[in-house]
């Protein structure tokens, strides 16, 4: 058994930045995420794509900004378990008994959960024969923007990411944008710029219209798309890219006996802590009256988290606020040794 003071669920930016403000107070923290990397959506979904909202940086990707936020954790020596469900969360006295998917079992005073939006993964095409093709020849997010270079490509879908990446990829590759409907969903300004892409040559779109059928063997050769009065469309492509959105299950979090809102968890805004005293959502996955769904938002109600956190991991002892400019706790946690080292 592992004993922890906090175990934070999910390994998302807000979740890391949970680790550091429960760590600047003291608290010892341990992650558990069911992905294979850390950085939650920002790594999974849109590692490449610029975000404009963190206070204080104009513009970072999201592998950036996960990539800062592990080394402002560093000083505090969280292990981060991957590829691990929470599958458990049974109280046992003062404490919480936390058991995963990998059998590990963990004994945690308190609990925030930052598991974004629960587990989700990408939907995917219903042809049968797509699924020989996964991560060969057919992709449902762009993690390395390089392996799409020089490349026919063919995107299926009409938001947001299947826009910009349609734009992003036009540089270097020749895009077909396919859409099953003539309405694309997403932003304006992403509609303008492929319009024009589009009659300057750059960009090649056809709607409405969906899959038929994929032709290849090892390797994707071309695709055949059919529109509602039945006329079919050859183009060639050796990578197909499916952006219809996510399937969002929240898993063993349903059954925790938590105070659920459709499918986000119900908290009070003075600490987020959920109607189970311990235990605390923040991020995407907690919902109360103004919610925001943006990170800034996440980190806001992490360093109340934190705080809520205190007292069920020292229940003897008075939390004092303290700001990280002065105090000589904080600065020692995060190994400042004098202030010419700031």
């Amino acid at each position: 058994m592992i004993s922890t003071d906090v175990i934070v669920i999910g390994a998302g930016p807000v979740g890391l930045f949970a680790v550091h403000q429960l760590g600047i107070i003291g608290l010892k923290a341990e992650i558990i995420d069911n992905l294979n990397k850390v950085g939650g959506q920002c790594s999974e979904l849109y590692p490449d794509k610029p975000i404009y909202d963190i206070p204080g940086i104009p513009k970072c990707t999201g592998e950036t900004l996960t990539e800062n936020l592990m080394e402002q954790i560093e000083p505090f020596g969280s292990k981060i378990h991957l590829n691990e469900r929470v599958q458990e969360v049974v109280k046992e006295g003062t404490k919480w008994k936390v058991t995963t998917s990998k059998q590990k079992i963990f004994n945690t005073s308190a609990i925030i959960i930052a598991g974004g939006v629960g587990s989700f993964e990408p939907r995917k095409f219903s042809l049968k024969d797509s699924e020989n093709f996964e991560g060969k020849s057919i992709f449902y997010s762009v993690k390395d923007k390089s392996f799409f270079e020089n490349k026919d490509i063919c995107i299926f879908g009409g938001g947001d990411s299947a826009l910009d990446w349609s734009i992003e990829l036009s540089k270097k590759s020749k895009v077909t944008l396919v859409h099953r409907r003539d309405e694309f969903r997403g932003a304006n300004k992403s509609i303008e710029i492929v319009n024009k892409l589009k009659k300057d040559g750059k960009i090649q779109v056809e709607t409405p219209y969906q899959l038929e059928s994929i032709e290849g063997k090892d390797k994707i050769k071309s695709v055949m798309i059919k529109n509602e009065d039945g006329k079919n469309k050859k183009i060639k492509a050796d990578i197909l890219l499916g952006f219809f959105g996510l399937i969002m299950q929240l898993g063993p979090i349903a059954n925790w006996g938590l105070g659920m809102d459709k499918k986000t968890i119900a908290v009070n805004t003075e600490n987020f802590e959920t109607n189970q005293k311990g235990i605390f959502a923040v991020g995407d996955i907690c919902s109360y009256p103004g919610k925001l769904k943006l990170i800034l938002s996440g980190f806001h109600e992490t360093a109340l988290a934190a705080r809520g956190c205190f007292k069920y991991a020292r229940p003897n002892e008075k939390y004092r606020f303290e700001f990280t400019t002065t105090s000589k706790s904080i600065k020692k946690r995060l190994g400042v040794k004098n202030d010419k080292q700031e």
